[in-house]
This record gives C-alpha cells, sequence and structure tokens, in this order.
C-alpha cells in the first residue's frame, strides 16, 4: 500500500541524462539521483507518480546556438523577459533527452514532455515560460493532479534552481500544498541554492 495518502503525488523533474555528469547541460552529481529515485518508485510509496521530461526541437530560441555571437548562460531579453541562453539540450529524439533507463518509468501514470514549442522555454510543469504576448501559458497538468483528487506533490530531479523551482512555485500558485525533497535535487549552479531556498520559503513550500 501506499506511504502517503492517495491525495498526494509525487513530480518527478526532468531525470535526463543530458542534466547529468556527461551530458550537455550538466549538474554536478546529478547522476547520484537515479539510484534514489528509481527505489522511490519501486517501494510504491506514492498511488500517483507524474514525470517530466525537456523535450526540445533542435532550433529552440533558448539555446545560444540560434544567437549570434551569443555564448551559453548569456542572458537576453526573450518577449520582454530575461532568458539564459543554454548549450543545445535534450534535443527530441536524442539520448540525452530520453529519461534516464535506471528508472522503471512504468511506475509512473503521467509523462509530460515540455519545452516544445520553439519560440518559448518551459523550467516548470505546470506553465510554460513567458510566450510572446506576455502569458505563462498552462500544461494542463495542475487540471489533471484536481480530477485525480490530488492536493499535495512532492517535487524532486533537475535542476533544482530552475525547473524543480519553478515547477514547486507553481504549483503552489495552484493551490497545491508542496514538499520540495531537496535532497533529491541537484542545481546547475549550486551557488544559486541560497537563493533557491529563499524562493522556496517566500512561496510557503516545504523544504525536506
Amino acid at each position: 500500500m501506499p506511504e502517503f495518502a492517495a491525495d498526494t503525488a509525487l513530480l518527478v523533474i526532468d531525470l535526463q541524462p543530458d542534466f547529468m555528469p556527461g551530458g550537455a547541460l550538466p549538474c554536478a552529481d546529478g547522476d547520484a539521483l537515479v539510484a534514489p529515485i528509481a527505489a522511490l518508485l519501486a517501494s510504491r510509496r506514492y498511488a500517483t507518480v507524474v514525470a517530466t521530461q525537456d523535450w526540445h526541437p533542435p532550433t529552440h530560441a533558448s539555446f545560444a546556438s540560434q544567437h549570434a555571437g551569443r555564448a551559453p548562460f548569456a542572458q537576453i531579453s526573450l518577449h520582454g523577459h530575461p532568458q539564459t541562453l543554454w548549450p543545445d539540450h535534450c534535443v527530441q529524439g536524442t539520448p540525452g533527452a530520453a529519461l534516464h533507463p535506471g528508472v522503471d518509468w512504468d511506475r509512473a501514470d503521467l509523462i509530460l514532455r515540455k519545452g516544445t514549442r520553439m519560440q518559448v522555454d518551459s523550467y516548470s510543469a505546470f506553465r510554460e515560460n513567458h510566450g510572446p504576448g506576455g502569458e505563462r501559458p498552462a500544461t494542463g497538468l495542475a487540471g489533471w493532479l484536481r480530477e485525480r483528487g490530488i492536493t499535495e506533490v512532492h517535487v524532486c530531479g533537475l535542476a533544482r534552481d530552475y525547473c524543480v523551482l519553478w515547477s514547486a512555485q507553481d504549483a503552489a500558485a495552484a493551490g497545491l500544498r508542496v514538499r520540495f525533497l531537496w535532497e533529491l535535487t541537484r542545481p546547475v549552479d549550486a551557488a544559486n541554492d541560497a537563493d533557491t531556498r529563499i524562493a522556496l520559503e517566500r512561496a510557503g513550500i516545504r523544504i525536506e
């Protein structure tokens, strides 16, 4: 039987090789999450599990390669909002974009692909980044969870300071209780950890 109530879901963010050592956009020690997250899914502690998958077209607007003279990690304005330019990563159909094979993803009830629109980045599982009209379109995940009676989510995965953080914040904004499983995340840049904690605390998110 699940350890957590039926109204609690596990959200595993972007556990993909490109975000691990040797990948295009590595998080230090990101591969260390594979075994414990695999064990968590195998334990069936959660009745509902959602996984997200970064899934970019090859000429995605967030890639530095698409902006002449710009290097990865440079900052630009995209649709009137700050945008970090990234190395080409999680390109649709490439090995680096696959969900890590060390996890039995058959345990997931939903696999949500994000970042699929050429001109719009998407960190969060719940909303895309700002689009051309200034909006942040919903992915539909909040409604999917609500229809299944989910009122609380526990978030883990990669990267702590971007996609996991934004997913947690948007989950809270959608009215869900949120636990941030800190030790089951890793950042792109550990220097961001203090700011990440502040942002989570401001959103009323429990850090574990």
